[in-house]
């Protein structure tokens, strides 16, 4: 069984995916009610042969493109730090989140702290700290030495395989989704010239 930090560092992305699957699933459930009122099963079936092409080509684009999203974290993680403070703005309450839920300080390392307008003021953040309830000012013995980038990276590739599990179920609801929709609409279409 995975220790209690490991747990406490997927179970956001899990049950973001959770809310994902649900709000899309049950927005894809008021479409077809809709449509199967208004009696046109052939343009939902279109409908959702576009939306699984747009899905498509967002996870070729997202995977040709993952390493311009890493720098783009990366540069984004590292304008946060040069921009921290503690007075609570969402960028400082986002770095202080990922120090202490993965144990790291910086971006490669503590030293990036040194570079700050915090550090030059206070020190390190709390969040740096290897032990809770310290205060670590200047002393990097009190820090976490790793860096937060190659943590992040670290558990966004090992949660990829749950990623492209979710993905690829999705997929196969909606191709089933799109084939039956078709019949549906082929089966309206072939009993309107039936003689009643």
């Amino acid at each position: 069984m995975a220790s209690p930090s490991r747990r406490l560092q997927t179970k956001p992305v899990i049950t973001c995916f959770k809310s994902v699957l649900l709000i899309y699933t049950f927005i894809f459930w008021i479409t077809g009610v809709i449509l199967l009122a208004v009696g046109i099963w052939g343009k939902y079936a279109m409908f959702l042969t576009l939306i699984f092409l747009v899905e498509l080509v967002a996870a070729i684009v997202g995977f040709v493109f993952r390493h311009e999203i890493k720098n783009s974290f990366k540069n984004n993680y590292d304008k946060a730090l040069k921009q921290y403070n503690a007075t609570g703005d969402y960028r400082s309450d986002a770095v202080d989140k990922i120090q202490n839920t993965l144990h790291c300080c910086g971006v490669t390392d503590y030293r990036d702290w040194e570079d700050t307008n915090y550090y030059s003021e206070k020190g390190f953040p709390k969040s740096c700290c290897k032990l809770e309830g310290c205060s670590p000012q200047r002393d990097a013995d009190k820090v976490n030495n790793e860096g937060c980038f190659i943590k992040v990276m670290t558990i966004i590739e090992s949660e990829m395989g749950v990623v492209a599990g979710i993905s690829f179920g999705v997929a196969c609801f909606q191709l089933i989704g799109i084939s039956l929709a078709y019949c549906l609409s082929r089966a309206i279409t072939n009993n309107q010239y039936e003689i009643v």
